[in-house]
């Protein structure tokens, strides 16, 4: 959805043309800031995979993890940079307007996660040699990669009086967060365990899947330019989905930790009673941890949320 924002203001347009922050379909686009800097993106995290593939340092899921954020980070950044250099914005089957920052928000966040979760799961329970000095070095690069993302969100984001995608407006960025924090949630909940004994858990995982969803639907609407799609008005939609998200992560926040750490309701408050924390594994998190992790998480997104909340009551679609 092309948005002219202002203050207070976003006014919608019903134009399909798409525009470029670079110069199109010239080789000039790589020297341009924007494009030196998606150069940078696709050295690091090229760089990055091909130190920790040279030495299969990446056994077991959080290696895998930190392997495909790399890979994937680099191939969609490649897509990007030859769309920009070949004109084929207009071709492209996605909304140019928002795809670049939307991509380049997740693949900060992407990055940021394989650079914390790649060293503390996977590189110090390495011995010292080789393959552990491609390891640290392959994390160095996956920093690189995080802030040259991050600064592409930080020059692309929406100021006031530009014509823009919706996704590039400080809720649209959030949609991002959401769903990202969501995913990670959703990773620490894999075992059922943690959540199948209390009907109060389950719902707190229901909560999380619902609200994932929702934000999920508003980033592809806008990614496809799908808005009008919906049988009400899309700024409706946007202000639903964020109270009645705030509502549920707002149960979920005092269900979850009441339920895992309290006695009474059959929680551990204590890591220390958790016998299977008693033990370092490495590549793997305690339950306990994750438990706690999740607690984390749901604080996190409530804010995001509030904050989605807030953002989008303030702000004005207007059709032009």
């Amino acid at each position: 959805m092309p948005v002219t924002v202002t203050r207070t203001t976003i006014t919608t347009t019903t134009s399909s043309s798409l525009g470029s922050s670079t110069i199109v379909g010239s080789p000039r686009a790589l020297t341009q800031p924007l494009g030196l800097l998606r150069l940078l993106q696709l050295l690091s995290t090229c760089v990055a995979f091909s130190l920790v593939a040279s030495v299969g340092a990446w056994t077991g899921p959080m290696g895998n993890w930190s392997m495909f954020t790399w890979c994937f980070c680099f191939a969609v950044t490649l897509i990007i940079l030859i769309v920009e250099l070949g004109g084929l914005q207009a071709r492209f089957p996605l909304s140019w307007r928002n795809f670049p920052i939307t991509y380049a928000c997740y693949a900060a966040l992407f990055c940021l996660s394989a650079s914390i979760i790649y060293p503390t799961t996977y590189v110090q329970f390495m011995s010292h040699g080789r393959s552990r000095d491609h390891a640290i070095a392959a994390t160095t690069f996956s920093c690189i990669a995080c802030v040259a993302y991050a600064t592409e969100v930080a020059w692309t984001r929406a100021r006031p009086g530009e014509i823009t995608g919706y996704m590039a407006t400080v809720p649209g960025l959030l949609k991002v967060l959401e769903t990202f924090v969501a995913c990670v949630i959703f990773a620490f909940i894999s075992d059922p365990n943690l959540y199948q004994r209390e009907s109060a858990l389950e719902w707190c995982v229901a909560v999380y899947a619902i609200c994932f969803i929702l934000a999920a639907v508003a980033i592809l609407l806008n990614l496809g330019d799908c808005t009008n799609m919906l049988p009400i008005p899309f700024p409706s939609f946007l202000s639903g989905l964020a109270l009645l998200s705030v509502l549920m992560y707002a149960t979920a926040l005092v269900l979850w930790p009441l339920y895992q750490f309290n006695e009474r309701y059959g929680g551990q408050p204590r890591r220390s009673r958790d016998v299977s924390c008693a033990y370092r594994h490495p590549h793997s998190v305690c339950p306990w941890d994750r438990r706690l992790a999740v607690a984390i998480l749901t604080a996190v997104n409530l804010l995001a949320y509030l904050a989605d909340l807030v953002y989008s009551a303030r702000l004005v679609f207007v059709k032009v």
